[in-house]
């Protein structure tokens, strides 16, 4: 599988970091010389991966996840770095390696397209993850995140940011063969497909949804409890101080998509999307 560099994008003070391309695939340079590696990574059978495009609600689910899985009391997540709990696969820290070694059952996210992912994914030996979020709220939010990072520089207007996103000009390539590559395998046995606008309109089902998919068990009691757990902490999530205020809610792409940009995203939207059976709400 060969590897190419791809032009740094053109705008000025874009980007610092060329992307790379593997198998046709736009990727963030720090997945360079690691892709056969990744395919390679032995999988155990409690893993719990937890895959997404980038922007899709990773926090949100990861934190959800991780109290499902591991009955943990919401006090205390509040106070632990969940992050060092669900290394990211293709990251540079922790690195393969210590994710190797990583005391099982390991929780272990990823961000890379379905075919890129541990073939022993793809023969069912781990439980998979994976929630899509409407791509105009997505690129509300990837736009945002380009644009606090220093190490990404991106400067340019949502309406540029946006063209390449409908362009497929972004880190993890396109959007809308990564969401349909997953939704074709909505029906293996060791695939959750989750969206993000349920996780705000229905969590209780989601995380029902979980708990079936995970093999916990918990009674009447300790489910409700458990939901209402995952509510405080989407909550928190959503309205931190910190954080811009509604980063979260479902509908943030009303606030800076214009008339025209909306017709133009529709109509790409349509094209890429049109023959699928995947549908998104972009508001509630």
């Amino acid at each position: 599988m060969a590897e190419s560099e791809a032009e740094t994008p053109s705008t000025p003070c874009e980007f610092e970091s060329k992307y790379f391309e593997y198998n046709g695939i736009r990727l963030p340079p720090f997945c360079r010389g690691k892709m056969e590696e990744i395919s390679d990574f032995p999988v155990r059978k409690n893993d719990i991966w937890i895959v997404t495009y980038p922007k899709s609600g990773t926090s949100l689910l990861q934190e959800v996840v991780y109290l499902v899985s591991q009955g943990a009391d919401p006090d205390e997540i509040g106070l632990m770095n969940i992050d060092e709990q669900l290394p990211v696969l293709e990251y540079p820290q922790p690195g393969l390696d210590i994710i190797k070694e990583l005391t099982s059952p390991r929780l272990i996210k990823s961000h890379l397209p379905y075919r890129f992912l541990p073939s022993d994914l793809h023969n069912g030996n781990s439980k998979v993850i994976y929630m899509a979020r409407n791509p105009k709220d997505l690129v509300v939010s990837y736009y945002q995140f380009h644009r606090s990072l220093r190490t990404m520089s991106y400067r340019g207007t949502f309406q540029e940011f946006c063209r390449r996103f409908m362009n497929d000009k972004l880190g993890y390539g396109s959007w809308f063969d990564h969401v349909q590559e997953f939704w074709d395998h909505r029906l293996d046995s060791n695939v959750l497909f989750l969206k993000y606008e349920d996780m705000h309109k229905d969590l209780g089902t989601m995380v029902e949804q979980l708990v079936r998919f995970l093999g916990v068990s918990y009674d009447k009691a300790q489910l409700e409890s458990t939901i209402e757990h995952c509510h405080l902490l989407i909550d928190q999530c959503c309205n931190a101080e910190a954080l811009p205020i509604g980063r979260g809610r479902v509908g943030l792409w009303k606030d800076i998509f214009t008339v025209s940009m909306n017709e133009k995203f529709d109509l790409v939207y349509k094209q890429r999307m049109g023959k699928s059976d995947l549908t998104f709400e972009f508001s509630l």
